[in-house]
C-alpha cells in the first residue's frame, strides 16, 4: 500500500474495552437492585447478565436487559422501566477506561499519520465514555454514528471520515474488532481493514481482512 497517512479507530472492543466495562455495570446494578448474593449465585447472573447484552448491543434502550435479568433473579429493588435508560446513560460511560498502553499507542501513530474514531451508538454514551477515557485529545476527528446519521457498515460513515481527514482510501487504514461492522463496512469504502482478534474468534464470514492482530501494539509495524 501507499505510505499510511491516516489511521481510523473503532471505539469500543477495541480502543475501550467493553467486557470489562460490562463486568463494573453488572456489579454496580448488583449492588443497587439485589444487595448481597452467593458467589455462585453471583457468577450465574453475571453469565447471563452478558448474555442478554450482548443480544441488545447496539440498542440504546436497555429495559429488555435489566427485564430479562429481573425475571430470572427477582431483585430487592427495581429500577423503574422509564428509568433505566437514564440509569444506563449515567453509570455505563463511566465503567470505562483506557489503558495507559492504548494512549502511548495512539499518541505515537499520531506522530507519523492522522488519526480518529468512528464509532456506532448514541452521542451522550460515546463522548462519555471518549471523556471518561482521556481520549478526546488524542484524536485528530471523532464520528459518532447517532450524530451523523449513518451507521457501520454503510460505507458513507468511513467516506465522511476520509473527506474529515483530508485523506484517500489507498492512504488510510482502519482497525476494528467487528469483522462485519467493521472490516466489511470500510471495505465498501476501499480502505484496508485491520482486523483486532484479541480473542482468536473464528471468521465466520466470506470478508478477508487486509491483516489480523491480537494487540494494538501491532499497529506500531505500519509506522516504523
Amino acid at each position: 500500500m501507499e505510505s499510511c497517512k491516516a489511521l481510523i479507530f473503532d471505539l469500543d472492543d477495541t480502543l475501550l474495552n467493553r467486557h470489562q466495562a460490562v463486568d463494573k455495570m453488572f456489579s454496580f446494578i448488583l449492588e443497587t437492585c439485589y444487595g448481597d448474593v452467593e458467589h455462585s449465585t453471583e457468577n450465574k447472573m453475571l453469565k447471563l447478565f452478558k448474555e442478554y447484552d450482548k443480544r441488545d448491543y447496539g440498542n440504546s434502550d436497555k429495559s429488555r436487559v435489566f427485564e430479562s435479568l429481573y425475571d430470572e433473579f427477582s431483585p430487592k429493588q427495581r429500577i423503574p422501566k422509564n428509568y433505566i435508560s437514564d440509569f444506563w446513560n449515567s453509570h455505563f460511560p463511566n465503567c470505562f477506561s483506557a489503558d495507559q498502553s492504548t494512549l502511548n499507542i495512539v499518541n505515537t501513530i499520531k506522530v507519523h499519520a492522522k488519526v480518529a474514531i468512528v464509532t456506532n451508538g448514541s452521542i451522550h454514551r460515546q463522548k462519555a465514555k471518549i471523556s471518561n477515557s482521556n481520549l478526546g485529545d488524542c484524536f485528530d476527528t471523532i464520528i459518532i454514528s447517532e450524530e451523523v446519521g449513518f451507521w457501520k457498515p454503510d460505507n458513507r460513515i468511513f467516506e465522511l471520515a476520509l473527506n474529515k481527514l483530508n485523506v484517500q482510501p489507498e492512504e488510510t487504514l482502519f482497525v476494528g474488532d467487528d469483522i462485519e461492522k467493521d472490516i466489511g463496512g470500510c471495505q465498501k469504502a476501499n480502505i484496508k481493514g485491520i482486523w483486532f482478534n484479541p480473542y482468536s474468534n473464528k471468521n465466520d464470514t466470506e470478508i478477508q481482512p487486509f491483516a489480523e492482530i491480537n494487540s494494538l501494539d501491532k499497529l506500531l509495524d505500519y509506522f516504523r
